[in-house]
């Protein structure tokens, strides 16, 4: 009788000893792809304020009128507000799948703007 009471005693004591163990917790994302990703969101903004330059330049020199460069304006200001919005949701940066996305609204917009 007593061996059945260690055994249960030990037995006890071993399960309460598993419940004590937690599992680690998942890794943090590698530093080096975070930075790419900010990397990614940089290069998006700096595309579209390169645009935007050429916008004012366009309109500065007489290519279209005011209006237009506003609406090409307000175009690169809605694809910046998608690239931060995006990036929200990922810690700050972008995937590569969505700066091509931003990359394909740019070429439209750089194909709008007269490149």
């Amino acid at each position: 009788m007593q061996r059945f009471i260690r055994a249960l005693a030990g037995v006890a004591l071993v399960s309460s000893l598993a419940a004590c163990v937690v599992a680690p917790p998942p890794p943090a994302p590698h530093p080096d792809q975070h930075e790419i990703a900010i990397q990614r969101l940089n290069q998006v903004y700096g595309r579209a304020d390169n645009l935007s330059h050429r916008i004012d330049n366009h309109v500065n020199q007489g290519y279209y009128p005011p209006p237009q460069g506003g609406a090409l304006h307000h175009r690169l200001d809605v694809i910046r507000q998608e690239a931060h919005d995006m990036a929200a949701q990922h810690g700050g940066g972008l995937s590569g799948d969505e700066q091509r996305v931003l990359n394909q609204e740019l070429d439209g917009a750089a194909h709008a703007i007269g490149e």
